[in-house]
Protein backbone atom coordinates (compact mmCIF):
# COMPACT_ATOMS: atom_id res chain seq x y z
CA UNK A 1 0.00 0.00 0.00
CA UNK A 2 2.81 2.40 0.92
CA UNK A 3 4.58 1.57 -2.37
CA UNK A 4 1.44 2.42 -4.33
CA UNK A 5 1.15 5.78 -2.55
CA UNK A 6 4.82 6.59 -3.21
CA UNK A 7 4.46 5.70 -6.91
CA UNK A 8 1.32 7.84 -7.12
CA UNK A 9 3.07 10.83 -5.52
CA UNK A 10 6.05 10.47 -7.86
CA UNK A 11 3.71 10.27 -10.84
CA UNK A 12 1.90 13.45 -9.74
CA UNK A 13 5.24 15.25 -9.28
CA UNK A 14 6.37 14.07 -12.72
CA UNK A 15 3.15 15.28 -14.35
CA UNK A 16 3.46 18.67 -12.63
CA UNK A 17 7.06 19.02 -13.75
CA UNK A 18 6.16 17.90 -17.27
CA UNK A 19 3.33 20.43 -17.40
CA UNK A 20 5.59 23.27 -16.23
CA UNK A 21 8.20 22.23 -18.79
CA UNK A 22 5.79 22.35 -21.68
CA UNK A 23 3.54 19.36 -21.33
CA UNK A 24 3.56 16.00 -23.00
CA UNK A 25 2.98 17.54 -26.41
CA UNK A 26 6.03 19.83 -26.28
CA UNK A 27 8.28 19.11 -29.32
CA UNK A 28 11.35 18.35 -27.22
CA UNK A 29 13.52 16.77 -29.91
CA UNK A 30 12.78 19.38 -32.60
CA UNK A 31 13.16 22.28 -30.15
CA UNK A 32 16.52 21.20 -28.74
CA UNK A 33 17.87 20.17 -32.15
CA UNK A 34 16.92 23.54 -33.67
CA UNK A 35 18.36 25.34 -30.65
CA UNK A 36 21.73 23.61 -30.99
CA UNK A 37 21.76 24.32 -34.76
CA UNK A 38 21.16 28.00 -33.95
CA UNK A 39 24.21 28.15 -31.69
CA UNK A 40 22.61 28.13 -28.23
CA UNK A 41 23.98 26.20 -25.24
CA UNK A 42 21.85 23.64 -23.40
CA UNK A 43 21.31 26.11 -20.57
CA UNK A 44 20.19 28.83 -22.99
CA UNK A 45 17.84 26.41 -24.78
CA UNK A 46 16.27 25.57 -21.42
CA UNK A 47 15.70 29.29 -20.86
CA UNK A 48 14.15 29.61 -24.32
CA UNK A 49 11.95 26.60 -23.62
CA UNK A 50 10.69 28.26 -20.45
CA UNK A 51 9.99 31.44 -22.40
CA UNK A 52 8.11 29.45 -25.06
CA UNK A 53 6.00 27.77 -22.36
CA UNK A 54 5.36 30.97 -20.37
CA UNK A 55 4.34 32.81 -23.56
CA UNK A 56 2.11 29.84 -24.53
CA UNK A 57 3.55 29.55 -28.04
CA UNK A 58 1.42 27.17 -30.12
CA UNK A 59 4.48 26.18 -32.13
CA UNK A 60 7.53 26.55 -29.84
CA UNK A 61 10.07 25.88 -32.60
CA UNK A 62 8.76 28.99 -34.42
CA UNK A 63 10.78 30.93 -31.86
CA UNK A 64 13.86 30.10 -33.96
CA UNK A 65 12.54 31.68 -37.19
CA UNK A 66 9.61 33.98 -36.36
CA UNK A 67 10.54 37.59 -35.53
CA UNK A 68 7.18 38.13 -33.86
CA UNK A 69 7.62 35.14 -31.56
CA UNK A 70 11.25 36.07 -30.88
CA UNK A 71 10.28 39.58 -29.79
CA UNK A 72 7.54 38.19 -27.59
CA UNK A 73 9.93 35.74 -25.95
CA UNK A 74 12.75 38.29 -25.53
CA UNK A 75 10.28 40.62 -23.82
CA UNK A 76 9.20 37.77 -21.52
CA UNK A 77 12.79 36.88 -20.61
CA UNK A 78 13.73 40.51 -19.85
CA UNK A 79 10.63 40.88 -17.66
CA UNK A 80 11.56 37.65 -15.87
CA UNK A 81 15.11 38.90 -15.18
CA UNK A 82 13.71 42.23 -13.94
CA UNK A 83 11.29 40.54 -11.56
CA UNK A 84 14.19 38.52 -10.13
CA UNK A 85 16.40 41.61 -9.85
CA UNK A 86 18.88 40.07 -12.29
CA UNK A 87 18.42 42.27 -15.38
CA UNK A 88 21.96 43.66 -15.16
CA UNK A 89 23.71 40.53 -13.93
CA UNK A 90 26.55 39.52 -16.25
CA UNK A 91 24.91 36.22 -17.21
CA UNK A 92 21.51 37.83 -17.87
CA UNK A 93 23.09 40.53 -20.06
CA UNK A 94 24.97 37.86 -22.03
CA UNK A 95 21.83 35.75 -22.58
CA UNK A 96 19.77 38.73 -23.79
CA UNK A 97 22.64 39.87 -26.02
CA UNK A 98 22.84 36.43 -27.63
CA UNK A 99 19.08 36.46 -28.22
CA UNK A 100 19.36 39.86 -29.91
CA UNK A 101 22.24 38.58 -32.07
CA UNK A 102 20.07 35.66 -33.14
CA UNK A 103 17.11 37.95 -33.80
CA UNK A 104 19.28 40.13 -36.06
CA UNK A 105 20.40 37.04 -37.98
CA UNK A 106 16.77 35.97 -38.50
CA UNK A 107 15.72 39.43 -39.73
CA UNK A 108 18.70 40.00 -42.03
CA UNK A 109 17.89 36.69 -43.72
CA UNK A 110 14.51 38.06 -44.84
CA UNK A 111 14.14 38.51 -48.64
CA UNK A 112 14.06 42.32 -48.42
CA UNK A 113 17.66 42.21 -47.15
CA UNK A 114 19.00 39.44 -49.38
CA UNK A 115 17.44 39.76 -52.85
CA UNK A 116 18.52 43.29 -53.78
CA UNK A 117 18.09 45.15 -57.09
CA UNK A 118 19.31 43.92 -60.46
CA UNK A 119 18.42 46.96 -62.57
CA UNK A 120 18.00 50.72 -62.18
CA UNK A 121 14.43 50.34 -63.42
CA UNK A 122 13.46 49.33 -59.90
CA UNK A 123 14.90 52.39 -58.12
CA UNK A 124 12.15 54.15 -56.17
CA UNK A 125 11.20 57.79 -56.62
CA UNK A 126 12.71 60.19 -54.05
CA UNK A 127 15.74 57.94 -53.74
CA UNK A 128 18.78 60.03 -52.85
CA UNK A 129 21.72 59.70 -55.29
CA UNK A 130 25.38 60.64 -55.07
CA UNK A 131 26.85 61.46 -58.49
CA UNK A 132 30.58 61.50 -59.21
CA UNK A 133 31.70 63.42 -62.28
CA UNK A 134 35.28 62.36 -63.14
CA UNK A 135 37.72 65.25 -62.88
CA UNK A 136 35.18 67.63 -61.34
CA UNK A 137 33.68 66.31 -58.10
CA UNK A 138 30.72 64.83 -56.25
CA UNK A 139 27.11 66.00 -56.45
CA UNK A 140 23.79 65.10 -54.82
CA UNK A 141 20.47 64.48 -56.53
CA UNK A 142 17.10 62.75 -56.09
CA UNK A 143 15.05 60.48 -58.36
CA UNK A 144 12.03 62.47 -59.58
CA UNK A 145 10.54 59.82 -61.88
CA UNK A 146 11.65 56.38 -63.06
CA UNK A 147 10.37 55.70 -66.58
CA UNK A 148 10.89 52.86 -69.07
CA UNK A 149 13.42 54.73 -71.24
CA UNK A 150 15.22 56.87 -68.65
CA UNK A 151 15.38 58.14 -65.06
CA UNK A 152 14.48 61.77 -64.38
CA UNK A 153 16.56 63.20 -61.52
CA UNK A 154 16.68 66.60 -59.83
CA UNK A 155 19.43 68.97 -60.92
CA UNK A 156 22.65 67.90 -59.13
CA UNK A 157 23.76 70.09 -56.23
CA UNK A 158 27.43 70.45 -55.39
CA UNK A 159 30.47 72.54 -56.18
CA UNK A 160 30.47 75.30 -58.77
CA UNK A 161 30.70 74.06 -62.36
CA UNK A 162 32.98 75.53 -65.07
CA UNK A 163 31.49 78.31 -67.28
CA UNK A 164 29.46 76.90 -70.18
CA UNK A 165 29.29 73.44 -68.64
CA UNK A 166 26.41 71.15 -69.63
CA UNK A 167 25.50 67.80 -68.14
CA UNK A 168 24.24 66.47 -71.47
CA UNK A 169 26.44 63.67 -72.76
CA UNK A 170 28.47 63.34 -69.53
CA UNK A 171 29.33 59.90 -68.18
CA UNK A 172 28.57 59.74 -64.48
CA UNK A 173 29.16 57.22 -61.68
CA UNK A 174 26.16 56.96 -59.37
CA UNK A 175 26.02 55.63 -55.81
CA UNK A 176 22.96 55.24 -53.60
CA UNK A 177 21.98 53.52 -50.40
CA UNK A 178 18.70 51.63 -50.54
CA UNK A 179 16.88 51.59 -47.21
CA UNK A 180 16.91 48.21 -45.43
CA UNK A 181 19.15 46.77 -48.12
CA UNK A 182 22.63 47.80 -49.28
CA UNK A 183 24.66 50.29 -51.27
CA UNK A 184 24.64 50.26 -55.10
CA UNK A 185 26.96 51.67 -57.75
CA UNK A 186 26.32 51.99 -61.49
CA UNK A 187 27.56 53.98 -64.45
CA UNK A 188 25.21 56.07 -66.57
CA UNK A 189 25.15 58.76 -69.23
CA UNK A 190 23.17 62.00 -69.15
CA UNK A 191 20.70 61.99 -72.04
CA UNK A 192 19.55 65.57 -71.65
CA UNK A 193 19.95 68.67 -69.50
CA UNK A 194 16.82 70.84 -69.26
CA UNK A 195 18.25 73.71 -67.22
CA UNK A 196 18.26 75.97 -70.31
CA UNK A 197 14.50 75.44 -70.51
CA UNK A 198 14.20 76.42 -66.84
CA UNK A 199 13.44 72.84 -65.77
CA UNK A 200 16.03 71.76 -63.13
CA UNK A 201 15.98 68.13 -64.26
CA UNK A 202 18.34 65.67 -65.96
CA UNK A 203 17.45 62.50 -67.85
CA UNK A 204 19.94 59.65 -67.38
CA UNK A 205 20.16 56.19 -68.99
CA UNK A 206 19.22 52.95 -67.26
CA UNK A 207 21.75 50.29 -66.33
CA UNK A 208 21.43 46.54 -65.81
CA UNK A 209 24.98 46.30 -64.45
CA UNK A 210 24.65 47.52 -60.89
CA UNK A 211 27.17 46.52 -58.24
CA UNK A 212 25.66 45.71 -54.84
CA UNK A 213 27.98 46.39 -51.93
CA UNK A 214 28.06 47.37 -48.28
CA UNK A 215 25.20 45.09 -47.28
CA UNK A 216 23.50 46.16 -44.09
CA UNK A 217 25.12 44.62 -41.03
CA UNK A 218 22.49 45.78 -38.55
CA UNK A 219 18.85 46.80 -38.38
CA UNK A 220 18.33 50.57 -38.39
CA UNK A 221 15.19 52.52 -37.52
CA UNK A 222 14.16 56.11 -38.11
CA UNK A 223 13.55 58.27 -35.07
CA UNK A 224 13.20 61.91 -34.15
CA UNK A 225 14.21 62.91 -30.67
CA UNK A 226 16.80 65.16 -29.00
CA UNK A 227 20.38 64.23 -28.17
CA UNK A 228 23.70 65.79 -27.18
CA UNK A 229 26.84 65.64 -29.32
CA UNK A 230 30.38 65.95 -27.92
CA UNK A 231 33.56 66.44 -29.97
CA UNK A 232 36.36 64.02 -29.03
CA UNK A 233 40.08 64.66 -29.45
CA UNK A 234 40.31 61.21 -31.04
CA UNK A 235 38.28 58.01 -31.14
CA UNK A 236 40.74 56.47 -28.66
CA UNK A 237 39.30 58.85 -26.05
CA UNK A 238 35.85 57.25 -26.39
CA UNK A 239 34.10 55.86 -23.31
CA UNK A 240 30.53 54.95 -22.34
CA UNK A 241 30.79 57.25 -19.33
CA UNK A 242 27.74 59.54 -19.23
CA UNK A 243 28.54 63.23 -19.53
CA UNK A 244 27.02 65.55 -16.93
CA UNK A 245 27.59 68.75 -18.86
CA UNK A 246 25.37 69.52 -21.87
CA UNK A 247 26.92 69.11 -25.30
CA UNK A 248 25.97 70.39 -28.73
CA UNK A 249 22.22 70.12 -29.18
CA UNK A 250 21.14 67.88 -32.04
CA UNK A 251 18.37 65.50 -33.12
CA UNK A 252 18.76 61.78 -33.60
CA UNK A 253 17.18 60.84 -36.96
CA UNK A 254 18.10 57.15 -37.16
CA UNK A 255 19.71 54.57 -34.93
CA UNK A 256 21.23 51.08 -35.00
CA UNK A 257 23.55 49.12 -32.74
CA UNK A 258 26.59 50.21 -34.78
CA UNK A 259 25.71 53.68 -35.99
CA UNK A 260 23.44 56.69 -35.99
CA UNK A 261 22.54 59.78 -37.96
CA UNK A 262 22.05 63.15 -36.27
CA UNK A 263 20.81 66.53 -37.47
CA UNK A 264 22.94 69.51 -36.44
CA UNK A 265 23.03 73.18 -37.32
CA UNK A 266 25.72 74.45 -39.71
CA UNK A 267 28.44 72.52 -41.54
CA UNK A 268 30.61 69.67 -40.27
CA UNK A 269 33.44 67.59 -41.65
CA UNK A 270 34.03 63.92 -42.38
CA UNK A 271 36.46 62.13 -40.05
CA UNK A 272 35.37 63.93 -36.89
CA UNK A 273 35.43 61.77 -33.73
CA UNK A 274 32.27 62.32 -31.69
CA UNK A 275 30.31 61.04 -28.72
CA UNK A 276 26.52 60.91 -28.85
CA UNK A 277 24.38 60.84 -25.72
CA UNK A 278 20.61 60.40 -25.54
CA UNK A 279 17.84 58.95 -23.39
CA UNK A 280 15.74 56.06 -24.67
CA UNK A 281 13.47 55.69 -21.64
CA UNK A 282 13.09 57.45 -18.32
CA UNK A 283 15.76 55.17 -16.83
CA UNK A 284 17.95 54.38 -19.84
CA UNK A 285 20.59 56.83 -21.11
CA UNK A 286 23.02 55.67 -23.79
CA UNK A 287 26.43 56.99 -24.85
CA UNK A 288 27.76 55.96 -28.27
CA UNK A 289 31.05 57.07 -29.80
CA UNK A 290 32.21 56.91 -33.38
CA UNK A 291 33.52 58.67 -36.46
CA UNK A 292 31.57 60.82 -38.92
CA UNK A 293 31.71 58.85 -42.18
CA UNK A 294 29.43 61.02 -44.30
CA UNK A 295 27.56 64.34 -44.32
CA UNK A 296 24.40 65.54 -46.07
CA UNK A 297 24.39 69.36 -45.99
CA UNK A 298 21.38 71.55 -46.75
CA UNK A 299 22.56 75.01 -47.76
CA UNK A 300 19.01 76.36 -47.69
CA UNK A 301 18.48 75.31 -44.04
CA UNK A 302 22.16 75.53 -43.06
CA UNK A 303 21.87 72.12 -41.43
CA UNK A 304 23.87 68.90 -41.74
CA UNK A 305 22.97 65.26 -41.19
CA UNK A 306 26.01 63.46 -39.79
CA UNK A 307 26.26 59.74 -40.55
CA UNK A 308 28.21 58.22 -37.67
CA UNK A 309 29.83 54.79 -37.63
CA UNK A 310 30.12 53.81 -33.99
CA UNK A 311 32.62 51.60 -32.21
CA UNK A 312 31.18 48.38 -30.66
CA UNK A 313 29.02 48.90 -27.59
CA UNK A 314 29.24 46.84 -24.43
CA UNK A 315 26.50 44.19 -24.24
CA UNK A 316 24.62 46.20 -21.62
CA UNK A 317 24.39 49.31 -23.80
CA UNK A 318 23.79 47.28 -26.95
CA UNK A 319 20.82 45.53 -25.31
CA UNK A 320 19.31 48.91 -24.41
CA UNK A 321 19.69 50.18 -27.97
CA UNK A 322 18.34 46.99 -29.56
CA UNK A 323 15.37 46.90 -27.20
CA UNK A 324 14.42 50.26 -28.76
CA UNK A 325 15.39 49.35 -32.35
CA UNK A 326 13.24 46.19 -32.25
CA UNK A 327 10.53 48.01 -30.26
CA UNK A 328 10.43 45.19 -27.70
CA UNK A 329 8.40 47.24 -25.20
CA UNK A 330 6.71 49.55 -27.74
CA UNK A 331 9.01 52.39 -26.62
CA UNK A 332 9.17 54.27 -29.92
CA UNK A 333 5.71 55.77 -29.58
CA UNK A 334 6.54 56.90 -26.03
CA UNK A 335 9.81 58.44 -27.21
CA UNK A 336 8.16 60.40 -30.02
CA UNK A 337 5.64 61.79 -27.55
CA UNK A 338 8.31 62.66 -24.98
CA UNK A 339 10.57 64.30 -27.57
CA UNK A 340 8.04 67.08 -28.06
CA UNK A 341 8.52 68.25 -24.46
CA UNK A 342 12.26 67.59 -24.00
CA UNK A 343 14.18 70.91 -23.75
CA UNK A 344 17.22 70.01 -25.85
CA UNK A 345 17.55 69.28 -29.56
CA UNK A 346 17.33 71.50 -32.63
Amino acid sequence: MILVIVVFILLVIFLIMLRSAGGGYFPWLQFYTKGKESGFTLREINLLRKAAVENKLENPTSLFWSIKQLDRSIRGIIIKFRSEGKEFDENSIRVVSKLFDFRKKVELNLPKYTLGLKTTRKIATRQHLKLTLPGIGTFHSTVVENLRRYIAISYPQGQKLPPGFTWKGQKVNVYFWRADDAGYVFETRVIDDFISQKYPILHITHSDNMIRSQKRRSVRVECNFPAYLYILSSISAATEHLEERPGLRCRLVDLSEDGAAVLVGGRAKVGLAVKLQFSLTNSSTVAMSGVVKGISYSQKKNQSILHIQCIPLTNKQKNQVLSFVYNIFQEREQMQQRSRTTPYGI
